[in-house]
């Protein structure tokens, strides 16, 4: 029954999305690499500082936001909750995407005339999680089926995932000439944790039978697979040290591989794409799968869901469902190893350079950009159980001065039409600090916002170009 109820919780959470479109191409930041390996590398070393060169968190949801639910207005949650749940559309997702760097550095390597490639390294935790609103499971849990003789609640909607992970990452990088530049990085994936239910199908109905019975008719194929952490028992609870030890290669182990390149096709457009988690990882210590399968089928004189009650608390909402699914279902558990895919992306983006050359200034930064701005178009892609998720990006990069460097955004995506972000890198000797935020517009009532978005770090920088 614990595994049913983290379902149900995993669908009402706060979420959080995995596009990075303020750091992709900002090659003056060395965490631009982990997003293309193909990149443009502007420095001949770096190291970042210590679980502090790079935390990304970003939140947002395609439907209700967490304003929506827990607002503070008097309205009492079965209210607000039947509300959301009649305004959700079909595929409505919420999704969660938190990274953070705990070592890095990176150096140039070559011939000393002509150091070409360079070399990055580092480790970095994550914490990704989906999942898709369920809203025949929904409207189910608050008519009840006495309302609804006859209709089929389809189940094949109830898809969450999660997971902590850490990575063990080495790239290389290598300019080919002014034109072809080409990078990938390879892969290792700890699993601190994961929780996956996919692809689960089935349908309940209810149906008026003989002599005034209702027959009540599930057919269900559904799973839930874990690893990491014991949902039945206490033996094998998770325990603070099982961080350290599965972060250190001590989890369930698997391989990835990231690609990318840049290619100028004259002095002023670049295009460039890469791909990013082309892996998987294999769940074979600690598992536990919970399943649900076959068809039940049986009469009685009541319905057996009710609608809920004026006044319900969020912990009394659940509790009901839990205690009906208690009454009806025997769980089948075993230990079967499992894989998981990670979620590839895909990045591009074309780029043209302009503005006014500074030739009597030292830019220190530049590289083999001498322009003084940038604007851009960028596709992101990311891989889901149900569908890819897209969003495009527009932006403008200024080289405010030797220092500073500014890019803005304009992205249009599952969550938001007016999502504006802003980017903002500064250079202080070899000192660089960074800090990228997204939709400035929806930060009056955070809560209320569709997509949030934050990231930031330290690095040291050595000899840049």
């Amino acid at each position: 029954m614990k595994a049913i109820s983290l379902i149900l919780i995993l669908t009402s959470v706060l979420c959080f999305s995995q596009n990075k479109q303020l750091l992709y191409g900002f090659s003056e930041i060395p965490q631009s690499l982990l997003s293309n390996p193909g990149g443009k590398v502007t420095n001949t070393g770096y190291f970042g500082i210590p679980f502090l060169s790079h935390f990304h968190v970003n939140g947002g949801s395609s439907g209700a936001t967490v304003y929506d639910l827990f607002a503070a207005d008097g309205v009492d949650f079965s209210t607000k909750f039947r509300r959301v749940v009649y305004d959700a559309k079909p595929g409505d997702f919420f999704t969660a995407n938190q990274q953070l760097e705990i070592v890095s550095g990176g150096f140039a390597i070559g011939p000393s005339y002509n150091k070409n490639q360079y070399l990055s390294f580092g480790v970095y935790q994550e914490f990704d999680f989906i999942t898709y609103f369920p809203k025949d499971i929904a409207v189910l849990a608050l008519e009840g089926n006495q309302a609804n003789i006859g209709r089929r609640f389809d189940v094949s909607s109830v898809s969450a995932s999660a997971e902590v992970i850490a990575v063990w990452h080495v790239g290389y990088n290598k300019k080919v000439n002014d034109k072809f530049t080409y990078g990938a990085r390879g892969k290792i994936y700890s699993s601190i944790i994961n929780a996956t239910s996919n692809k689960n199908e089935g349908y309940f109905t209810t149906v008026l039978g003989g002599n005034n019975f209702y027959q009540h008719i599930f057919n269900l194929d559904t799973a839930l697979r874990t690893s990491g952490y014991a949902l039945n028992g206490e033996d094998n609870a998770f325990e603070p040290k099982d961080i350290l030890t599965r972060t250190l290669l001590g989890g369930n182990l698997g391989l990835g591989f990231d690609v990318g390149f840049t290619y100028n096709l004259d002095n002023q457009w670049t295009f460039d794409a890469s791909l990013q988690d082309v892996g998987f990882i294999r769940h074979s210590k600690e598992v536990e799968n919970y399943e649900v399968k076959g068809e039940l089928i049986f009469e009685g004189v009541d319905p057996i869901f009710f609608d809920t009650n004026e006044g319900d608390t969020a912990d009394e909402f659940y509790s009901e469902i839990e205690d009906e699914f208690e009454d009806l279902f025997d769980t089948n558990e075993n230990s079967d190893a499992y894989t998981t895919w990670r979620p590839i992306k895909f990045n591009a983006s074309l780029n043209y350079a302009f503005g006014k050359k500074r030739l009597k200034e030292c830019n220190c930064l530049a590289g083999e950009q001498p322009y003084m701005n940038r604007v851009g178009a960028q596709l992101y892609a990311i891989k889901r159980p149900k569908s890819p998720q897209l969003a495009l990006t527009a932006y403008y990069y200024r080289r405010l001065f030797n220092g500073l460097r500014m890019k803005a955004t304009y992205t249009l995506d599952s969550y938001s039409f007016n999502n504006i972000g802003l980017g903002v890198s500064a250079h202080l000797g070899g000192a660089n600090f960074y800090v990228l935020a997204d939709n400035f517009l929806q930060y009056q009532n955070i809560y209320d916002a569709q997509s949030v978005s934050l990231q930031l770090g330290f690095n040291y920088i050595f000899n840049n170009k």
